[in-house]
C-alpha cells in the first residue's frame, strides 16, 4: 500500500485569532510540549478545561519514557479524563493541543465526546520540521477530516500561536 502524494504541497493555513482565555490555555499546553522535550520524548503538549475554565487534565507526550506509541499528549490527557468526568462535562470541555492532533488522538477525542479543540502548530508545518524520516511521518490526514465524520460536533480552531508553538520543534527532529 503506497501513502498518499500530493502533486502540489497543502497551503498553509492562517492562524487563528483568539481570545484572552483560549491563549492562556495554548501556551499552558505549548509549555508542556517543552517538559515533554526536556524529558526526552516529542514535544507535544495538551490541557483539558471545562465549560467553567476549570483544570480537568493535563498531559505530555511521553512515547519515550514509556515505550508506548499511543502515550501522545492529548490521548494521555483523555485517559485521565475517562471514566471520572461525567460526557455532559466532555461535551462542554476544549482540548488544548500544542499542536494538530493526529489521527489516532483525533479519534480519542471524537470517542471521549469532548466538545471543541484549539491547537497550536498545524501538521502542514509540523511536517517541514520532522522532515521526510519515515519514522517521524505522520498519517497525512487532517483532524478536521476526522472531527467531521463525528456524528456529534466538534468546534475545532487553529493553527494558533504559531510561533510559540513551533519553538519545542525547532532543532529537535532528525533531518
Amino acid at each position: 500500500m503506497s501513502a498518499l502524494v500530493f502533486a502540489t504541497p497543502l497551503p498553509l493555513e492562517e492562524p487563528a485569532p483568539l481570545g484572552d482565555t483560549d491563549g492562556t490555555y495554548l501556551r499552558q499546553a505549548i509549555a508542556l510540549s517543552g517538559t515533554a522535550r526536556a524529558r526526552g520524548n516529542r514535544p507535544f503538549g495538551a490541557v483539558v478545561v471545562d465549560a467553567q475554565g476549570a483544570l480537568l487534565a493535563e498531559a505530555y507526550c511521553s512515547t519515550t519514557e514509556t515505550g508506548d506509541c499511543t502515550a501522545h499528549a492529548e490521548t494521555n490527557a483523555v485517559r485521565q479524563l475517562s471514566p471520572r468526568v461525567p460526557r455532559e462535562v466532555l461535551a462542554q470541555a476544549t482540548l488544548y493541543s500544542s499542536a494538530e492532533p493526529c489521527v489516532m488522538c483525533a479519534g480519542a477525542i471524537f470517542w471521549s465526546g469532548i466538545g471543541r479543540v484549539v491547537f497550536g502548530i498545524d501538521a502542514v508545518r509540523l511536517r517541514v520540521f520532522r522532515g521526510e524520516r519515515a519514522e517521524q511521518r505522520d498519517a497525512e490526514l487532517s483532524c478536521r477530516d476526522v472531527f467531521a465524520a463525528s456524528p456529534h460536533e466538534i468546534e475545532c480552531i487553529g493553527p494558533a500561536l504559531i510561533d510559540e508553538a513551533s519553538l519545542p520543534h525547532v532543532g529537535f527532529w532528525k533531518a
